[in-house]
């Protein structure tokens, strides 16, 4: 019946979220139509230069050098057996679908913990809600995927500890599947490497590592069979500007993507400091609203009283993953991977809130009236996050479906390359974080002939956005509300930037 009760909360939720949204869901929704018309994981955009690395090529290109596959897959699957929907509503069907396990991971999660059944429901439905995750649940992102396949791991991992192989191999298959849903997802192997040290556990620790390893390396022998790639390093944990992430280097001719050097990162180390101390304080607080503030003292208080592998191991890579974002990916967490990265721990958080709330309120009336507090605070963190995504992106996607029929033909350059492809239905290529010939002419190498350039955009471009100056390799641009369609003409551009060489 809840379970029931939750779907039908997750339709209301669909009315809201009727489009991808944002970057990350343009992608996995534009790949997963191609690979549902039996396509492969291939992507006739360009998001980022990091998947355009040597240039001058043809369109489609390889996806997902960046993303990892398993939102785009389960979207496909979706795509291609509800042939009645239209491509969103039939993958989102899919996600919808997981979301639907969340509950039901969440009360056996919470039972295993030693709750109650009254407890284990309450916890279902706190994490069914969602509160800030709402939105996520519905989404075309790894958010539900993520959030069952972090339950059944920490599940799992219990009973490795105790020695049985079968649920290390379980332990193992889920930690790479969320390798698989999220990159960071590979942080969860630590727990199965730290079973290695006991003699009881040693056995199921390397059954499950040995799995989580083999999807791990399958993965990164299909993106080593790719060619050379960019350096994802660099571009992940050196960067000074987020900008920079979106850059071509330009110094020595248009050779692509830019290596961000140690020196140029050492050189910033006032602000790159700066950046990461920030990024510590921001992180707690996404932490403390995605669990929501009065769920965080029941957790904490549960992590130091259940003295249980799993619990320890939820504690540790929770740390982990915190710092690992904070410290090693700063810019990227503070703009929404640390919160993607909690979807795999909220079900379980939710299941030991619950518990250790119940120890800190002794009384039978003080559990009965937070339990009450916390549905009715649910219903309002998830409403308020509906509302929030509702004001995000919504409003953005119809200006932008709004100006379609304004569009010149042909490609297209865009700030949202994801978004462009699945709104204009045409290919599309990221606008260089840095205007400058040289960069024009490598991102205008695939045809493309009409610059957008819309209210948000690259910092380099507000002299251009602002109307001045002109820029001989741009026409003179169209005005649509607050866009501005620059023709472009990249032959100029080349000719510009070979002059320099």
């Amino acid at each position: 019946m809840l379970v029931g009760m939750l779907l039908l909360f997750r339709l209301g939720s669909a009315v809201v979220v009727f489009q991808p949204g944002y970057t990350d869901a343009y992608y996995y929704a534009d790949v997963a139509k191609r690979l549902a018309a039996g396509q492969g994981l291939t992507a006739d955009f360009i998001w980022n230069f990091i998947e355009y690395p040597t240039g001058f090529g043809a369109l489609p290109i390889a996806s997902h050098r960046f993303w990892m596959p398993l939102a785009t897959v389960l979207q496909a699957v979706g795509i291609a057996g509800l042939p009645f929907l239209d491509a969103f509503r039939a993958a989102q069907a899919m996600e919808i679908l997981v979301a639907c396990l969340i509950p039901v991971v969440t009360y056996v999660a919470a039972r295993s913990l030693g709750a109650s059944a009254n407890a284990g429901l309450l916890a279902a439905a706190l994490a069914g809600l969602g509160g800030a995750f709402a939105p996520g649940w519905v989404s075309l992102d790894a958010f539900a995927p993520a959030a069952v396949i972090g339950t059944v791991f920490f599940l799992c991992y219990r009973r490795a500890a105790a020695g049985d192989i079968r649920a290390g191999v379980f332990a193992g298959l889920a930690v790479g599947l969320l390798f698989l849903a999220r990159s960071e997802g590979a942080l969860f192997g630590l727990a199965l490497l730290w079973l290695l040290r006991a003699r009881a556990s040693r056995r199921s620790g390397a059954a499950g590592s040995i799995v989580a390893l083999a999807i791990g390396l399958a993965w990164l022998a299909r993106d080593l069979s790719l060619g050379p790639g960019p350096d994802l390093f660099a571009r992940s944990v050196l960067l000074v500007r987020y900008e920079d992430f979106f850059a071509v280097d330009t110094g020595v001719g248009i050779l692509g993507v830019p290596a961000v050097s140690w020196d140029q990162f050492i050189a910033a180390w006032p602000d790159v400091l700066a950046a990461k101390l920030a990024a510590v304080g921001t992180n707690l607080v996404t932490f403390v609203f995605a669990f929501g503030l009065l769920l965080a003292p029941g957790i904490a208080r549960a992590a130091w009283s259940l003295p249980r592998p799993d619990v320890r191991a939820f504690a540790a890579l929770l740390g982990v993953v915190y710092l690992v974002e904070s410290l090693a990916f700063t810019l990227h967490s503070t703009r929404g991977s640390y919160f993607h990265s909690l979807a795999a721990f909220f079900p379980y958080g939710v299941a030991l809130g619950v518990i250790g709330t119940g120890e800190l309120l002794r009384s039978a009336e003080g559990r009965r009236l937070a339990a009450a507090a916390g549905i009715v605070a649910a219903v309002i963190v998830s409403s308020f996050a509906l509302s929030q995504w509702d004001l995000s992106f919504n409003a953005p996607y119809r200006e932008r479906v709004a100006l379609v029929s304004r569009l010149p033909p042909g490609r297209l350059m865009a700030i949202d390359a994801a978004a462009w492809r699945w709104i204009a239905d045409r290919p599309v290529g990221v606008t260089p974080a840095n205007l400058d010939p040289c960069a024009i002419a490598y991102a205008a190498d695939l045809d493309v002939t009409t610059l957008v350039l819309e209210r948000v955009h690259f910092t380099s471009y507000d002299p251009l956005y602002l109307g001045s100056p002109v820029i001989e390799y741009l026409g003179s641009p169209v005005q649509v509300g607050d866009v501005r369609l620059y023709p472009i003409d990249a032959r100029r551009a080349r000719g510009i930037c070979a002059s320099r060489f």
